[in-house]
């Protein structure tokens, strides 16, 4: 069956509809719909916005040139209010996909006439929205949680099917599975979690009361264990565990340098002896069960040898991202008091030295100050980026590790330990200055992080795994070393920059090693690259919006890659809310449901549950196996924080939208607000707006003080690559945002960015943006921890155009 020789495209300039799509008709069989990831939301006249939509369609013509798809004739029209229609009579060549069948359509819409709107009032509300495939986004609130009752115009958002092929072999195949899963792990806790822990292996079994909790402060204090009196140790169920299955010989880490063409590997067994010689040396100088050890590394295979070799003795390791400053470093040091701090002398991060053994030096000395005295730090030789003799030493304290580990024997036995002693603290920034010292202990997060990286990313044996982030963030903890490790898998792990030596760096490394799941953040650069080893991609970092979504989907994942944009954080120890590829379809933009076990609620301002289609502040209620258990030496900070805005509930900070299909929609942090002249607008919806005009590539908005409204929106803007600044672009965007919101909701200002200060794991310093809006340029602070620093400069010359 061929298509016809023309196509109809309708533009229509009174609804500002973020998604466009073009028709056509095949002998013999109705109309059919695909998407054009393209926007052009520009109320303009007709000339203008033919001629604008020829253009988009153009570079997105030669932009799938390399899909070898037959181009046909599109022929433009536009329709105005009245329903006539300005035709333009120059048709454009279009590459046409073929057509795929009813069944297996990946973009296709809903009759959303036969479906029916929640009223469940129970834990399992989103379960009556499966009973029948989801409509879409329908009228939902993109604003925060503090604008409840209030909505937007109603949205509709495309439904992303997996084929049939990939529900088939999935480990959750259909939405039937997943409720059969989702109701026992909440009507059976304790049944269905111990059924998952006795997967892994205990010394000793837990007590017959599987879990115990108290999440309400007005009953007492806080308090949450899982598996409490069972005996395990989680390097053992990484990698002897793994070994002893069979499991060896297989590559447990590729290791590739910033340079192309360094790179390493080793199997599972040798990475137990690496950290068995580690573990060794650390028993050797007096680091016992429950002593801290700081580990300020980068992303060399040591990182997670020392990790495990922790974790084995039955120390608590505390991971310091090596892009912290000195004062940040020192800070952890005082509050943890370690027994030692291991690092390197120095890492090249793209052209740049970074001497990390210089910033250790003076975190020591800072710390010293405050009576906290460290006896040894141990430093690897990091040739690639400074030579030995070039390192300053302190003689008495610092210890070459290549002189002294490989001396030691590569077996060591295992330190058990209950599942309720800690493993790692993990400092997170906090509102008062200081940072909080996240603790997660051993047995119920071993459980959580390895179920959750099983389904969530669909994982099979095969698979070869690769997630961008950094082990100095809870990414790199979960994601990087022990959930994907507890599951036998083999990880890749990047030293360098994703755009070192150039932007593609990141798909060549794909490429190499036949990279099968790819978790990242999705503002990468693709180009010329093939990714067919790719079979699902996960989105980590900053919520991705739905035009990022379906540029993720579309261009990265070649429109046949399931997206796992998960939703928790470094306090919920792994996923909370995560699509489940081939169970269900998927909403560009949404979480979409809760992971088992997860039973998350919405609640206004008093801390009443709101049902159905709502807007609020998210909250969990009932504990689950990877919860942190508290702030190190401040329990009292930690049930304020997080348990007394409303008790009863762990209380996330986030604001959440839950659509008519019982979809969650993250529209970020509460504290992320801005009022204008008594309108109160999340950031996060401002920024969707922004991103939907074709021009934009991304966007992050911040408030600063305005004389007359209170607040006003500040915008800092990149464009796609190729577009100029310009007066017209920045009237356009403005534009897009009170067609779509409102005039309120405009930006009182544009600020041109090359780039955004960014973590290494994708999320945005607002901070510092929040200092550069204002001026106060005297106050940014550290920067260190940025993936690239010198954006802040450029943002800062920048101010005034």
């Amino acid at each position: 069956m061929a298509p016809c020789s023309s196509y109809h495209w309708t533009y229509n300039s009174s609804s500002c509809c973020r998604t466009r799509r073009a028709s056509w008709e095949v002998f013999g069989e109705p109309q059919v719909q695909i998407q054009i990831p393209i926007s052009v939301l520009l109320p303009v006249s007709s000339v203008e916005a033919v001629n604008n939509t020829k253009s988009s369609l153009r570079k997105w013509s030669r932009s799938a040139e390399s899909r070898k798809r037959k181009n046909y004739p599109l022929s433009l029209s536009l329709c105005n209010g009245s329903g006539s229609k300005t035709t333009d009579p120059n048709p454009i060549p279009i590459p046409i996909p073929p057509i795929p069948s009813p069944r297996r359509r990946w973009l296709m819409m809903s009759n959303s006439s036969t479906r029916k709107n929640i009223s469940t009032s129970n834990h399992l509300r989103h379960v009556e929205s499966m009973a029948s495939l989801p409509s879409g986004a329908g009228k939902i609130s993109h604003l925060n949680a503090v604008i409840l009752g209030e909505a937007l115009a109603s949205e509709e958002d495309d439904l992303v099917f997996p084929s049939d092929d990939f529900s088939r072999q999935a480990l959750v195949p259909s939405p039937d599975k997943y409720l059969e899963m989702y109701k026992r792990s909440i009507e059976d806790p304790a049944g269905f979690w111990s059924d998952i822990a006795s997967e892994f292996y205990w010394k000793e079994k837990w007590a017959p009361d599987v879990y115990s909790e108290n999440m309400d402060v007005r009953k007492g204090n806080i308090k949450i264990e899982w598996f409490k009196g069972g005996i395990t140790n989680i390097c053992y169920n990484c990698l002897d565990r793994n070994i002893e299955a069979g499991s060896g010989s297989k590559i447990a880490i590729y290791w590739e340098g910033n340079e192309p063409g360094c790179d390493s590997s080793l199997t599972y067994s040798q990475l137990r002896d690496k950290v068995c010689q580690l573990a060794n040396y650390l028993l050797k100088i007096g680091v016992e069960k429950g002593d801290s050890v700081i580990i300020y590394l980068p992303m060399l295979m040591e990182l997670p040898i020392a990790m495990l070799a922790c974790a084995r003795i039955g120390a608590v390791h505390s991971v310091v991202f090596a892009g912290f400053s000195s004062e940040s470093l020192a800070q952890r040091i005082v509050d943890c008091k370690p027994k030692l701090v291991i690092t390197c002398n120095a890492v090249r991060r793209g052209s740049k030295v970074i001497q990390l053994k210089d910033i250790v030096d003076a975190a020591l000395r800072e710390s010293n100050n405050y009576g906290i005295s460290v006896d040894v730090c141990l430093v690897y030789e990091n040739t690639s980026a400074m030579k030995r003799e070039e390192t300053k030493w302190q003689k008495g304290r610092d210890v070459w590790w290549q002189d002294v580990i490989p001396t030691y024997p590569t077996t060591c036995a295992v330190r058990w330990v209950d599942a309720e002693d800690p493993l790692f603290l993990l400092y997170t920034s906090g509102s008062t200055g200081k940072p909080k010292g996240v603790l997660h202990t051993t047995g119920g997060y071993m459980v959580y992080t390895a179920t959750t990286f099983k389904y969530a990313f669909d994982y099979k044996s095969s698979d070869i795994y690769w997630c961008t982030a950094d082990c100095g963030w809870i990414t790199g903890h979960s994601y990087v070393t022990y959930g994907p490790m507890l599951n036998g898998a083999t990880v890749i792990i990047y030293e360098g920059a994703p755009n070192y030596p150039n932007a593609g760096r990141c798909w060549d490394i794909v490429d190499k090693y036949k990279v099968t799941i790819f978790y990242t953040a999705p503002t990468l650069y693709v180009t010329h690259y093939s990714r067919k080893s790719l079979r699902i991609l996960g989105s980590v970092g900053e919520p991705i919006n739905p035009s990022a979504w379906r540029w993720f989907f579309n261009v990265v994942g070649d429109s046949r890659c399931p997206i796992s944009d998960t939703w928790w954080q470094t306090e919920t120890g792994g996923f909370m809310i995560t699509p489940l590829p081939g169970a269900w379809p998927q909403k560009p933009g949404s979480a979409t449901f809760p992971f088992f076990g997860v039973q998350p609620v919405i609640v206004d301002e008093k801390g009443v549950e709101i049902e159905g289609e709502c807007s609020g502040y998210l909250c969990v209620k009932g504990s689950w196996p990877g919860a942190f258990r508290t702030l190190y030496g401040d329990h009292e900070r930690y049930e304020t924080t997080y348990f007394k805005a409303f008790p009863g509930y762990y209380f996330s900070g986030d604001g959440c939208s839950r659509d008519k299909d019982g979809y969650h929609w993250l529209t970020g942090r509460v504290d992320d607000v801005i009022n204008v002249s008594g309108h109160r607008i999340g950031t996060a919806e401002i920024e969707s707006a922004l991103v939907s005009h074709s021009q934009c590539a991304e966007a992050a908005v911040v408030g600063v003080e305005h004389e007359v409204k209170g607040q006003g929106i500040y915008a800092f803007v990149t464009l796609v690559e190729g577009v100029p600044y310009s007066e017209d672009v920045r009237k356009s965007l403005i534009l897009a945002v009170r067609n779509q919101i409102g005039a309120f909701a405009a930006p009182e200002k544009i600020h041109w960015a090359p780039g955004l200060p960014k973590t290494r794991s994708g999320k945005i310093m607002r901070r510092i943006l929040r200092k550069i809006a204002s001026k106060q340029l005297d106050e940014l602070g550290d920067t260190s921890t940025l993936a690239d620093p010198a954006v802040v400069d450029q943002l800062i010359a920048l101010g005034d155009c």
